[in-house]
């Protein structure tokens, strides 16, 4: 790990980091410049993601590109209704010579995707969501610390219903961002299509190390942030609250349910981050505004008027700015 003589100095790095991450990513995964730096925003603020998309957007390989580029290790995990805890977070068994071993699961990794965790009952859910809080599992007595750096990126397909078990406001809250994933434009598809049917394999490089995303985690949580700041993250999100004093017209007449305080802590954790990935060595209002989206889109519950007339989440949050 490269050590640096100011806390400036490894902002300037992390910068230069986040340029060759992107370059990297690019040669693998076309287009999508905004959900990969809301990927990376999540990995550095010590977060996860929920990823919201239909099938066939490389949501996979994005991740495990993400992966590679990073140097850590990663393991996809299929939600089925079928799953168990244990599928997860591993099991105790019986060895050769009838003493109790524990075998690892999937859990125990760097980057863990989470594909289709709406398929899985809450009951199962619960056990990764638990990894996240705590960054740790406990098997039948046993206390097992994960790997560090640790993040879950749990994917969502927004069509089919069907057999699924929606994730309860209280689990959503854990994550920092929801991030949707659109179709690629026009241009984009052409190029997907001649880079994924020509035979030829990209590769990416390694550009940082576990060591580096770790001291990049605890730089961001050093940056400093005015209180004029702070006070415009915490103000946007009481707008969201039926019942606040700061409650916005648009609010009362559209949100049946606003956001809680980890929605202002992920904020700003947030802004931190962007400010950095931007060349900046502290963050601005706009640096809140611009992960306000993916921070507060599964925070507010519409109304059923909200729905009735097609006002979007996203509309909202912008109309609170």
């Amino acid at each position: 790990m490269k050590s640096f003589n100011s806390d400036v100095e490894a902002a300037d790095h992390l910068h230069d980091v986040y340029k060759k991450l992107s370059s990297e990513i690019s040669k693998v995964v076309i287009g999508q410049e905004e959900v990969v730096k809301e990927l990376i925003t999540s990995i550095f603020c010590r977060s996860h993601s929920l990823l919201v998309g239909v099938p066939g957007l490389a949501k996979t390989l994005l991740i495990k590109t993400i992966s590679e580029v990073l140097d850590l290790s990663f393991n996809r995990i299929q939600f089925t209704p079928d799953l168990m805890p244990s599928d997860i977070l591993g099991a105790e068994t019986l060895d050769k010579d009838r003493n109790f071993k524990f075998v690892k699961g999937p859990i125990f990794a760097n980057i863990v995707l989470a594909d289709e965790i709406n398929r899985t009952p809450p009951k199962t859910q619960a056990a990764l969501l638990e990894a996240m809080q705590e960054h740790s599992v406990t098997i039948a007595g046993q206390h097992f610390k994960l790997d560090q750096p640790f993040f879950v990126l749990a994917t969502q397909n927004p069509i089919e219903q069907e057999g699924t078990y929606p994730l309860p406001e209280a689990q959503l809250d854990r994550f920092m961002f929801n991030i949707l994933l659109d179709y690629p434009s026009y241009e984009q598809e052409v190029e997907i299509v001649k880079s994924t049917t020509s035979g030829e394999e990209k590769k990416v490089s390694k550009v940082i190390s576990k060591d580096e995303i770790i001291a990049f985690q605890s730089l961001i949580r050093r940056v400093p942030v005015a209180d004029n700041v702070i006070e415009y993250a915490v103000k946007l999100v009481n707008k969201t609250r039926p019942k606040s004093i700061h409650v916005h017209d648009y609010t009362s007449k559209y949100i049946e349910w606003g956001a809680g305080p980890r929605a202002s802590q992920s904020l700003i954790i947030a802004a931190k981050c962007h400010a950095l990935l931007s060349g900046k060595y502290a963050p601005d209002i706009e640096d809140v505004r611009a992960v306000s989206i993916p921070t507060l889109r599964h925070r507010l519950l519409r109304n059923f008027k909200a729905e009735a007339e097609g006002i979007t989440i996203e509309e909202i949050i912008k109309k609170l700015h």
